[in-house]
């Protein structure tokens, strides 16, 4: 196997990773869907199917609502630029004239965004495990073992 053959295998594996990780997420069965309202009606935790079912008190809503709000306009920069090299990296396929070069770093920078994304997501949860009662992360545990919603 010659070297450019490998490297654009090791780059389209690198290019597919952060696909797969978002492709394990399994839809959750009929019953254990989440309503789209908290369960007084408050904050929403679409998205979030994990704080279904839990009563969050007012002050938690708040601060939930604070971080997801907060880190909103990181995620949106950091899709547009997934978006964008992928874009780019899907109209060069066709071109006449392949720049390898430019083909690689387009491909870091799809891979970099996905990875920040996924970074994202994880400090997100934690932040978010971090604001619930123990008694409320007991629940969450609980539901997990159970074979309740799967975690990204």
């Amino acid at each position: 196997m010659n070297k450019n053959t490998l490297t654009r295998l090791l780059l389209a594996a690198a290019m597919a990773l952060p696909l797969l990780a978002r492709a394990e997420e399994a839809m959750p069965t009929e019953g254990d869907r989440p309503h789209m309202a908290g369960p007084r009606g408050h904050f929403s935790p679409h998205g979030l199917p994990f704080l279904h079912g839990l009563e969050l008190s007012e002050s938690q809503e708040d601060k939930l609502f604070e971080l997801m709000h907060n880190q909103a306009p990181y995620l949106r920069e950091q899709e547009r630029a997934h978006e964008k090299a992928m874009r780019a990296l899907h109209e060069m396929r066709n071109a006449e004239k392949f720049d390898d070069a430019a083909a690689a770093r387009l491909a870091q920078a799809a891979a970099q965004a996905q990875a920040n994304l996924t970074l994202s997501h994880i400090r997100t949860h934690q932040k978010v495990l971090a604001l619930l009662t123990p008694e409320q992360r007991a629940q969450i545990s609980s539901r997990q073992q159970r074979g309740g919603f799967n975690e990204r």
